[in-house]
């Protein structure tokens, strides 16, 4: 599974799901994190929503549900495992 996280530097809510994220083990995925301000088209539609997260299948982004910043570990991994049996 690769997933791809629209984030922008300074961001907490983005930092803290990024972190989340590094400890999860199973499912075993690969992160690619993009900056917003790198890039015009991410910056006008992710402006206001990130972090936003999304799966790449079948060389199509899908945009995953927003994680609660008070989702712990556990709570994003089975999300992400759930994710990953569909």
């Amino acid at each position: 599974m690769h997933l791809i996280l629209y984030s922008k530097p300074g961001c907490h809510l983005c930092i803290g799901l990024e972190e989340k994220l590094a400890q999860v083990t199973d499912p075993p995925f690969t992160l690619e994190v993009r900056d917003i301000t790198t890039d015009d088209g991410w910056f006008a539609e992710y402006e206001y929503t990130i972090p936003v997260l999304t799966m790449l299948e079948n060389g199509r982004e899908i945009a995953l549900p927003r994680f609660s910043p008070r989702a712990s570990v556990a709570q994003v991994a089975q999300m992400l495992k759930k994710l990953s049996t569909t």
